[in-house]
């Protein structure tokens, strides 16, 4: 080619080469001894305040906070009303302690039990006091001789009293009632089944007791109780009768 001549073709150059880059490492999965680790901090640090709190509780430094969901107890009684008062004369000479067992069912004939059916096992527990009523002793029934220094008394009969049930240790063992019985006290409870079993009770320990001799311990007591008072106050001979009841 002539010196003059344009240059038709251009040489050819080498082209760089490209940079070679490396491959980014994978992300490796954390394992669970960095949340362990967190979680173990965020315990310690949790008991140290409580434990700061209680201590500072403890010597009254922090006001004591009580637990909001407590069971809370409001009493909307009314005030107790005085309807009777009365002076008693009598002694109470002697008293027994009584239990039964009442079962009272009430159910319907021709009507099977597991519709119509109401049955109570109650356990009571009552007292019955036998006491001699001073209050009736006639100004004749009491002769007393200075000279011999004796004393005589006609006292009245003791007499029971009803039975008072302890309400502490009576207590329901089961009940029963039938399906009609069940569906009934949904929407009403039966308070006369329960005063039916109580004045059962009660006059069944009222009934026991008058077979039980507390009547003859009681004129023993009312004896004795005389007897050394009358002795106390210088009565060497003390005659104590009872009327026929």
């Amino acid at each position: 080619m002539a010196i003059d001549e344009p240059t038709r073709e251009y040489p050819a150059v080498d082209e760089p080469a490209a940079p070679v880059v490396a491959p980014a490492p994978e992300p490796q999965p954390r394992g669970p001894g960095a949340f362990v680790r967190v979680l173990l901090f965020t315990g310690v640090v949790f008991a140290v305040i409580v434990a700061l709190c209680l201590g500072l509780r403890a010597i009254n430094v922090l006001p004591s906070f009580d637990n909001p969901f407590a069971d809370k107890t409001t009493d909307r009684s009314q005030p107790v009303l005085l309807q009777s008062m009365r002076d008693l004369s009598r002694f109470v000479a002697a008293d027994g302690t009584f239990q039964v067992i009442v079962d009272l069912q009430e159910n319907k004939d021709n009507i099977p039990d597991f519709l119509v059916n109401k049955r109570t096992l109650f356990v009571g527990s009552g007292t019955v006091e036998e006491y001699v009523d001073f209050g009736q002793i006639a100004s004749e029934s009491l002769t007393v001789d200075e000279a011999n220094k004796s004393v005589r008394m006609k006292l009245p009969a003791p007499q029971q009293g009803q039975a008072a049930l302890d309400m502490q240790r009576s207590y329901v063992v089961a009940e029963e009632r039938g399906l009609l019985n069940r569906i009934g006290d949904a929407f009403s409870s039966d308070a006369a089944q329960q005063q039916r079993v109580y004045q059962l009770a009660q006059q069944r320990i009222t009934e026991a007791a008058q077979g039980s001799g507390l009547d003859q311990r009681a004129r023993e007591n009312t004896q004795k109780m005389l007897i050394s008072l009358f002795n106390r106050l210088g009565y060497t001979t003390v005659t104590v009768e009872f009327a026929t009841p």
